[in-house]
């Protein structure tokens, strides 16, 4: 398979899967087991590790190359940077990081979709654990009754579920907007940090492993937004909906609307994506110099 192509489908995995865990709280709220489904979730979550640890290695080559060959094609002595065959290879990294972006959309899209369905999905899953209450036993029931477990996900799959998406844009909303728009920044801030850092890279070939170091300077803030202000929120909602004072839709509104600021989120980062990268590499170029 072509590298970037597996870069971008690794990308939309991690993205969709990421996507997928809005459907965990409202089904925790259905349940009133809202713990066993994010321990549930975490099993699905070990696919997006895998599929980032896969990732990450195919990302740092693909910067590897590019460098190596401006380097080859400019030779030594000259400043990489200003030569014509360099400015070619950084119009290709733009867009193939790009590209990658754009995979980040499509599988935030797609799990918006299924969102419906896994929320079906956590809570058929949460009663079947309920009744063998341990993940192998279950993973065994998936291997060794195959019909049992066969029956129960087609009774949760349904593509798309219309009816919710109609319901939901339906109704007013009732949850704060304020936590649902920073998603849309943190999401697009979050999207692009390690792309910026790895552009950042190309951008000053001879500190390049100092720039990679260097996402931390763009997802900092979002890190904090997403710590002290979306992630409480989301929470005191869940929570309000467990002890009765909000309505289960409530949730599933919830879950949609920070499905959708996710989306736009990914959208986001294609315009902070090379803004992102001069800061990490101005913020590199410092470090160089001994001024931090």
């Amino acid at each position: 398979m072509d590298r970037l192509l597996a870069v971008v489908v690794l990308t939309a995995i991690i993205h969709l899967i990421n996507t997928l865990i809005y459907a965990v709280r409202p089904a925790g709220v259905i349940t009133r087991r809202l713990a066993t489904a994010y321990s549930l979730f975490n099993v699905i979550f070990l696919v997006a590790q895998t599929a980032n640890m896969l990732q990450a290695p195919l990302l740092g080559s693909i910067i590897d190359l590019a460098v190596g060959r401006g380097v080859e094609a400019a030779g030594s002595g000259v400043n990489l940077l200003n030569t014509p065959v360099y400015q070619q290879e950084l119009l290709i990294l733009d867009y193939q990081f790009r590209t990658i972006i754009l995979g980040a959309t499509v599988g935030t899209l797609i799990g918006a979709l299924f969102i419906p369905m896994f929320i079906t999905f956590f809570v058929k899953g949460i009663d079947v654990f309920g009744e063998v209450k341990s993940i192998p036993k279950m993973l065994g029931m998936m291997i060794f009754s195959p019909g049992k477990m066969a029956r129960m996900a087609k009774s949760a799959v349904r593509i798309p579920n219309r009816q919710f998406f109609k319901q939901v844009l339906s109704e007013k909303v009732t949850i704060p907007k304020k936590f649902l728009i920073l998603n849309i920044f943190i999401t697009g801030i979050f999207t692009t940090s390690v792309l910026s850092s790895l552009y950042a890279c190309a951008l000053y070939p001879e500190f390049r492993t100092t720039a990679s170091m260097l996402s931390g300077i763009i997802n900092g803030i979002a890190t904090i937004l997403f710590a002290t202000v979306v992630d409480p929120t989301a929470a005191g909602l869940t929570d309000q909906a467990l002890r009765g004072e909000r309505p289960e839709a409530d949730i599933k509104q919830m879950s949609f609307y920070l499905a959708l600021t996710r989306f736009l989120g990914t959208i986001l980062a294609q315009l902070f994506f090379v803004p992102a990268a001069w800061i990490i590499k101005y913020v590199a170029e410092m470090i160089a110099r001994g001024g931090i």
